[in-house]
């Protein structure tokens, strides 16, 4: 890192980063089990794997919803002697820092199955969609906005701390060319990516 500068990562990135393997997961945890009958039989189980699905989709979609408003409004131009993480790196640190949880959530999942057939699973996989719907969100301000989130990479290294935790106090900004992901955290195009300058804001 250059003296003097931060490292920072993609907030929309981070957010984004639990919400394929929570929906991979959570999608063959209900696979799984919806083969198994269940103590309350597997029609009653998808019913209310269904609505499980659509309510933690929603709560995890709009959970801290202002506290990321408050951040964005707030967010401080990044220097020049910042470093910008790339896209792939933020989302493999994450999954690493989660990988226990997300293999707990996958085993609560199927062991749930026994009671209430795929409704673990769908639960897992709503949890991942809100995710997307989240840094969906945060793409559409970065685009209002004209400008890219960041934050600073040993803020989210510390405990409990997240994109919006408590020890986060400012995000950073970038014009919107920076880096190598696009607003709301996904891939550039291939076109896109070839004109972009990444390390340096």
């Amino acid at each position: 890192m250059t003296r003097g500068g931060q490292g920072l990562a993609r907030v929309a990135v981070v957010v984004r980063a639990g919400a394929a393997p929570l929906w991979w997961l959570g999608v063959v945890a209900a696979g799984i089990g919806v083969l198994v009958p269940g103590l309350t039989g597997r029609r009653i189980g998808v019913m209310a794997g269904a609505a499980l699905f659509l309510v933690t989709a929603a709560v995890v979609g709009g959970a801290r919803r202002k506290r990321y408003g408050e951040l964005a409004r707030g967010a401080v131009r990044a220097g020049k002697q910042d470093v910008l993480q790339d896209r792939r790196v933020t989302a493999r640190n994450w999954r690493r820092g989660h990988r226990w949880w997300l293999v707990l959530g996958f085993l609560a999942a199927l062991g749930s199955a026994f009671a209430v057939p795929a409704a673990g699973g769908m639960l897992l996989a709503g949890a991942g969609a809100g995710l997307r719907l989240k840094a969906g969100r945060i793409g559409r301000v970065e685009r209002g906005a004209d400008e890219l989130l960041w934050i600073r990479v040993d803020w989210l290294s510390a405990r409990g701390g997240g994109p919006a935790g408590k020890r986060v106090k400012a995000y950073r900004s970038t014009g919107v060319a920076a880096g190598d992901a696009a607003p709301g955290g996904g891939r550039r195009a291939v076109a896109d990516r070839a004109r972009v300058p990444s390390g340096r804001p």
